[in-house]
Order: structure tokens, then sequence, then C-alpha cells
């Protein structure tokens, strides 16, 4: 049987290099390419009956599906296929609960690499996918040029 990597996908260099890092690393692995719409709370939410009412809801699910044809051709470009998913709701929750309900074997995923107060003040995906998936997290850091 055939080893599942899902790799998390938002466009930042950082999910750029764990995209990379999964097509080099584990070339046996089928791989999947998840993008997560994160959906407004509080104020806006509260007016909406339904995800797509809520403002710049289709242009987010738009820029999710560009992310991930991108993420296709980028696996294309080593011979590689990959199968692509979005979803809405909060990154880190929708993460592990994807990789949960659909069996990977383990998650990829970039790290922005806060410090500090910052890191304090808006969290860490990265951080949050590591501490709740109960499947190995692969947290790859962006290489810097030079």
């Amino acid at each position: 049987m055939a080893r599942k990597t899902l790799v998390a996908v938002d466009g930042s260099p950082q999910s750029e290099a764990a995209l990379a890092y999964a097509l080099e690393e584990v070339p046996e692995s089928a791989i999947t390419a998840l993008h997560v719409v994160q959906l407004p709370e509080g104020y806006w939410a509260s007016f909406a009956s339904s995800e797509a009412e809520l403002p710049g809801y289709e242009q987010a699910q738009e820029r999710g599906r560009t992310l991930l044809a991108e993420a296709v051709e980028a696996a294309a470009e080593g011979d590689r296929e990959i199968q692509t998913a979005v979803v809405s709701g909060k990154p880190a929750r929708e993460i592990v609960d994807y990789a949960v309900e659909n069996d990977f074997d383990q998650i990829v995923i970039g790290s922005h690499g806060r410090h500090g107060i910052d890191r304090v003040l808006l969290g860490s995906v990265s951080e949050i996918v590591v501490r709740r998936a109960p499947m190995p997290v692969v947290v790859v850091h962006e290489q810097p040029d030079g």
C-alpha cells in the first residue's frame, strides 16, 4: 500500500518549500496538496447563512484553485502527479481533520518562522498542526538564497 502525504499550500515561499521537499524526499508517496480558505469570524460571519455569502469567499476559492494548479505544474516539472483539494475553515483544524479523515501517513507544512511576540499573538498554524496531528508532521523552513 502506497504511503500518503498531505502538503499544506498557501502560496507562501514556505509552503512552496514544503511542496518541493515532499516531491523530492518522499518519491514513493502519493501526494495531495491542500489549500484551506480561512473563513472570517465574528461580525461578517454572523450575517451569512452560507460560506458563499461571506465577502471575498468566491475570490478566496479561486485563489486556492490557482495555487493548487501551480502546485500541480510544479509536480509535473519533476514528472510527478499530485492530487489537490480546497476546504474552508480554520487552517490548522482543517489540515489535521483532512489528514485524519483521509488516512494520510504524514503531513508536510511550511513554517513562517515567527518569533517572540508575533508568534504569541498570531499563533502558528504549523505549531498547532504538530501538536494536534496523530501522524508525523514535517515542518519545512524556506531555505535562504545564497
